[in-house]
């Protein structure tokens, strides 16, 4: 299954019940169990293929498998019942102490058994032969509630896990535990590496069962994760729901094995952890890598993935934390790449490998570095051929066996890595655990010194509001901007101005022009060069930039460093990085010509962006009408019709695809967001809406107006509700890619949209567009007429990948300033 799929089904399943189940977390509660009960049907049905028997639905409970409420002589009110009995059934069933946990005391908060019967067949659509989608459902739960980003849990991709595991590995007689486990993903991968490594006797495999322990503060997630293990065949998961940060019930548990991706962020207010930590913070972060670090029995190891501020960020509890972290348990540090947490977070981050015992015997820290990890790093994270993670595994692996083995590691040289001296990274204090700032004779950012953002400045200046009480203050003609006036890093438009006296009386500053102002409050990370004088709001600080250095230079490289200002952000309403925190930021400086050299250079690539991008964005297909040519109604030369409107619940896992508007795309058609009906179905009530090679697709919902020509390679298809195809009549009179440009043009789909209805939404239909016109050209004319445009769109083609290409440039650029090749 498809992202997108587990994404749409989740959404159907939550349509259907939120008129009945209006809280989001009981929302999430009855998908859950759903889920879980089709995937115990599913578990018994691969069972008896197999030759065996049934475990969960047996005896009384046979009657209430899925397959039996799906079957389709069964009535709404049929299904009803056996669904209510069947959790009923389960939670005081004998199969296992978890299931009965998860549906002890269960219930349907609601009445309507048609509710509920199209309910279950939204989640029967659910692919049950992968257990990971579960957590994937889960998840695009809480991203749609919003709840995942503020509690900073960003699901692991299993190739990281798995990655994570095989350097740690865990062995069949070690405790392991994953104090903050979601779904279990680190104890399913620890559970199969171990089953991997040697044939287990069955007290092998229960001594491990027992031995994994899995703590999560949210019962869903301990119930998620509790399944989750046992359809990887452990009988008795030990997942318990546990506040790690602030319990003090399981204080004295310590484990051989650790293994973590811990919650990025804090709640509103910080973490309120009991006095046992050795770090004094409230950053969630911190405490769980402390616990994790205070937690390992003696010759303990753990894999555990942290943000980047645990990386690097001068507050007191994080240079303490690193300090412990490097006098007593760790080895070696991995950094990933800025998308591995996509889709549902760039957040950039590292992997900290602690071990007490090889710690202790070990002069220095390994780094390693990750550019690419088997996916691009975009939202859809597809498959791509580079792949890191390999040559890290193998290469951290011989690190980690020579210092077990007692070698010398003074001649280890990893391609993808250094190994740095302890003393040397505890000059300063600080204890910077960033690999790149200790590379020597490599990377060009060595031989430019890395100095702290406030040594480039004569001053860093807060910004501020006048008081909106007094008129006085904002009937002046000075600039006032917040981080909505920032447009682009050379461009902001003030909406408001002030008085002499406004600034005189108030926290604003005058930031005079040919400085930089850096946002770290609201809209965090937007940086602008001032070419006029300005003030600043509370969300912004002004750089007031010292001489020898180029303002331009600085806010290219800043550029660089917006990720890094999210990974630091704190705040329990406004998150935001401090002032304190802007002004230690750490960049190369070259000297003021090689940094006037790198700004032509970058500055040379933006503007063949911008004249690539104008052209781009400003391109519309326009035809020229001679007022010689006959206006035409378009229902009289064209063919045109509006697919039915298909009901969720009629939707299948293979069958008869549909196209609906999100897979009309400006110009083609992409079926990757598609779904699937009945085809029997098709042929007996839909079979005049299947398209034909060569129709025309149009828009008519949301955003009107994408238009598609339909191929050979994309058929058998079927519409759905606004979508509209086109067809000329006779193409001795129009020809199809004339009518194809027609519908593209502006003064085509401009006029559809004034007679379009709708607030929030703009709506069309065929009786809106049975009032349009089209010009009728002589047929020769028509064909010319194609021809020129097809010609300008393939050099707009040319022109957006001539700025894509100049993008690839820039980053570049910026990269060997940073040091990357």
């Amino acid at each position: 299954m498809q992202v997108q799929e587990v994404k749409h089904i989740v959404s159907t399943a939550r349509d259907l019940l939120v008129g009945k189940v209006p809280l989001p977390v009981d929302q999430c509660q009855e998908i859950t169990r759903a889920l879980i009960y089709k995937f115990l049907s599913a578990e018994d049905a691969a069972s008896v293929s197999l030759g065996g028997a049934p475990r969960y639905f047996t005896g009384d409970r046979a009657e209430c498998r899925w397959d039996a409420l799906m079957s389709p002589e069964q009535t709404a009110n049929e299904v009803d019942r056996r669904y209510r009995d069947g959790m009923a059934l389960l939670g005081r069933a004998d199969v296992m102490p978890a299931i009965r946990t998860i549906y002890r005391d269960a219930y349907i908060p609601y009445n309507d058994p048609i509710i509920l019967r199209d309910f279950l067949r939204a989640i029967d659509r659910f692919d049950t032969d992968d257990t990971e989608k579960i957590g994937d459902a889960y998840e695009m739960l809480l991203q749609d509630l919003g709840a995942q980003a503020s509690a900073g849990q960003f699901r692991t991709p299993r190739h990281v896990i798995d990655f994570i595991v095989a350097v740690i590995d865990p062995q069949k007689h070690e405790t392991i535990l994953d104090p903050a486990c979601g779904t279990g993903g680190f104890l399913a991968s620890a559970w199969e590496h171990v089953n991997r490594a040697g044939r287990l006797s069955a007290a092998d495999r229960g001594n491990l069962a027992r031995n994994l322990a899995g703590y999560d503060i949210s019962p869903t997630m301990a119930m998620l994760s509790t399944v989750n293990l046992f359809l990887h065949h452990q009988q008795q998961p030990v997942v318990s729901v546990y506040d790690t940060l602030t319990s003090e019930e399981r204080w004295n548990d310590h484990y051989d094995v650790i293994l973590a991706n811990p919650p990025f962020m804090s709640p509103k207010g910080g973490i309120r952890p009991h006095g046992r930590f050795f770090s004094n913070s409230r950053r969630s972060e911190v405490l769980f890598v402390d616990y994790i670090m205070g937690h390992l029995n003696d010759g303990g190891r753990a894999g555990v993935i942290v943000p980047e501020g645990v990386i690097f960020q001068s507050q007191r509890a994080h240079t303490q934390l690193r300090r412990l972290l490097v006098e007593t348990a760790l080895v070696a540090v991995v950094s990933l790449p800025a998308g591995v947490f996509q889709p549902y977070s760039g957040v950039k981050t590292s992997i900290l490998i602690l071990d007490k015992t090889l710690s202790r015997r070990a002069d220095g820290i390994a780094f390693f570095k990750v550019e690419n990890d088997g996916y691009d790093l975009g939202a859809q994270r597809r498959l791509i051929d580079r792949n890191d993670l390999p040559t890290v595994e193998a290469e951290l692996r011989e690190y980690l066996r020579r210092l077990s083995a007692g070698e010398s590691v003074d001649d280890f040289t990893p391609q993808t890595g250094l190994v740095v001296a302890k003393e040397r990274i505890a000059d300063g204090g600080d204890y910077n655990l960033s690999g790149e700032r200790y590379r020597e004779n490599g990377p060009v950012s060595a031989r430019w010194p890395l100095v702290q953002l406030k040594d480039c400045c004569q001053s860093i200046l807060s910004g501020g509001t006048p008081s909106t009480a007094r008129e006085d203050y904002w009937v002046g003609d000075i600039p006032w901007i917040t981080s909505a006036d920032i447009m682009d890093i050379k461009t902001a438009v003030p909406r408001k101005f002030i008085t002499e006296k406004a600034i005189e009386e108030s926290a604003t500053n005058l930031i005079e022009k040919g400085n930089i102002i850096v946002v770290t409050r609201v809209g965090l990370g937007k940086i602008f060069t001032n070419d006029f004088d300005v003030c600043i709001s509370q969300d912004s600080q002004g750089l007031i930039v010292k001489e020898g250095i180029d303002a331009n230079y600085l806010v290219w490289v800043l550029r660089n460093k917006v990720q890094e200002f999210k990974s630091m952000s704190q705040g329990s309403t406004i998150q935001g990085v401090t002032k304190r925190q802007l002004s230690e930021l750490q960049i190369p400086l070259p000297p003021l010509e090689m940094q006037r050299e790198i700004v032509a250079e970058i500055e040379g690539y933006q503007r063949v962006i911008d004249g690539a991008r104008a052209v781009v964005d400003n391109w519309r297909p326009r035809i020229a009408v001679d007022p010689e040519w006959q206006l035409t109604d378009i229902g009289e030369v064209a063919f045109f019709q509006e697919g039915p409107g298909i009901r969720s619940y009629e939707y299948l896992d293979g069958g008869y695809p549909i196209i609906n508007v999100r897979c009309v795309r400006d110009g083609y058609v992409d079926l990757s967001d598609s779904r699937s009906v009945d085809p029997e179905i098709v042929k007996q009530k839909w079979s005049h809406f299947r398209v034909e090679a060569g129709d025309i697709l149009f828009t008519t919902s949301g955003t009107i107006g994408r238009v598609a020509i339909v191929g050979p390679e994309h058929l058998p298809l079927l519409m759905n509700t606004s979508v509209v195809r086109f067809r000329t009549l006779n193409d001795s009179i129009l020809s199809n890619e004339f009518l194809y440009q027609c519908l593209r043009s502006d003064s085509f789909v401009d006029g559809l949209k004034a007679q379009a209805t709708g607030s929030a939404q703009l709506n069309c239909g065929p009786s809106h567009i049975k009032m349009m016109q089209i010009p009728l050209p002589p047929l020769a004319t028509q064909q010319a007429i194609v021809a020129e445009i097809e010609a300008e769109q393939a050099l707009v083609s040319a022109n957006r990948e001539l700025a894509q290409r100049m993008e690839a440039r820039i980053a570049a650029a910026i990269g060997r300033v940073w040091g990357d090749s």
